[in-house]
């Protein structure tokens, strides 16, 4: 089974620690870390944030297996399987947020910018080493996943470039565009923070109009003639998903604000208010299923669909996010021990389901696109889970702990 998928579902976001809930009638939002180990002042932790990431992860697997099962074609509900892809726009914003919170909080109180090296080796350690078990297992193991140009194949991967690489997507690891798609934001975050810098005490007032016209100006993006080689989109480059990824960084500055406000602002009481903001994103969900949002498949948008694509998916991921962070709410089902398991396992989910997915088709019968969505998917998910909780025992929490004792 050859399949080629382009950016359907979305990538990983920085996997947190064991859940601490932090819950007030103004919550202690500033340590909402993840594992590198980027935080700001308090230990305080979300928990709900754990079990939001967990969906997202889910969604990314509902959405290829629609896509390979042929449930995407089913009138009306296949366009909206189709769109589960739209979790990519919670995990981006997740990576936003979640790195972008150390800077809103420095800039604030005035202190230096977190260490970049620092940053990037816990980066590295977080996403690196079970990619490349991944990477390294599929392109071995997986019959149909290397062709003619093996060598480039492998480097584009293991490199985490295969989104400038024409033909470097590949069966079992089309996913990781949108993990190359991140990794770029990890490189650009500092250079972001580095322009920002002037922007601290009280003149960090202005850091939020500055992010939001960053996110509107990059709707453009598609809109630009940029020349590519054959096999290599622009729509799969960063700048296209900066909407995205903005939309986390301003929740992070804003949740820098509220949390030092003496009262809840009055924007902190709506955006943090669970029922209309998540309104907003079912909302921009089902619009991004009709046609303002581009065609169905693989087939590509045009530009103006594009970038509504973009713009709603940043109303995904802020209205889902905004309430676990702004609001008093206790989300008991996603702050719960199922939801915070499958949160931490999600970056395991993410690498590895593809893969499975891949060999379920020959394992079990079913042909592909030819229907049996529901069998598919709960195979899929039955043996992802377990694959990728061995992932995060065995390789992700080790290394993480390892460059934490080594290098702080």
């Amino acid at each position: 089974m050859t399949t080629t998928v382009t950016p359907q579902a979305g990538p990983v976001s920085a996997l947190s620690t064991i859940p601490v809930p932090v819950e007030s009638t103004t919550p202690d939002t500033t340590g909402i870390r993840d594992p590198s180990g980027e935080s700001g002042t308090s230990p305080g932790f979300v928990a709900a944030l754990e079990g939001m990431r967990g969906l997202a992860a889910l969604g990314v697997v509902v959405t290829h297996v629609a896509f390979e099962t042929g449930a995407t074609g089913i009138p009306m509900l296949g366009r909206i399987l189709d769109r589960f892809g739209m979790a990519v726009a919670v995990f981006f914003a997740l990576s936003g947020f979640l790195l972008w919170r150390p800077h809103a909080t420095a800039a604030r109180d005035g202190d230096p910018a977190p260490a970049t090296r620092r940053y990037l080796l816990h980066r590295a350690a977080r996403i690196l080493p079970a990619y490349w078990v991944v990477v390294c297992a599929v392109l071995i193991l997986l019959p149909t996943a290397v062709h003619p140009g093996s060598v480039k194949l492998w480097l584009a991967n293991l490199a985490l470039v295969q989104v400038f690489v024409p033909l470097a997507l590949t069966d079992g690891l089309t996913q990781m565009w949108s993990l190359s798609v991140e990794a770029a934001f990890y490189l650009a975050l500092p250079v972001f923070a580095l322009i920002l810098r002037r922007m601290c005490g009280p003149a960090a007032r202005w850091r939020v109009p500055v992010l939001l016209t960053l996110a509107v100006l990059s709707l453009s993006w598609n809109f630009l003639p940029i020349p590519t080689p054959a096999g290599t989109y622009t729509d799969n480059w960063l700048p296209a998903y900066l909407p995205w990824f903005t939309a986390g960084m301003l929740l992070a500055e804003l949740a820098d604000i509220a949390h030092r406000a003496p009262a809840p602002p009055r924007w902190q009481r709506v955006l943090g208010n669970r029922w209309p903001m998540s309104a907003a994103a079912l909302t921009a969900f089902l619009l991004s299923a009709t046609v303002i949002a581009g065609p169905p498949g693989l087939q590509r948008a045009a530009p103006g669909q594009y970038a509504t694509k973009m713009a709603l998916g940043a109303v995904v991921g802020f209205g889902l996010l905004a309430p676990l962070v702004l609001g008093s709410g206790r989300h008991r089902w996603l702050g719960g021990r199922i939801a915070a398991a499958v949160g931490r396992w999600s970056y395991g989910i993410f690498i590895w389901h593809l893969a499975v997915l891949t060999m379920m088709f020959p394992m079990f019968g079913f042909l592909p696109f030819s229907g049996g969505f529901l069998h598919v998917l709960a195979l899929t998910v039955g043996f992802t889970l377990p694959l990728a909780a061995v992932s995060y025992a065995l390789v992700e929490e080790p290394v993480r702990r390892w460059v934490r004792r080594r290098f702080g």
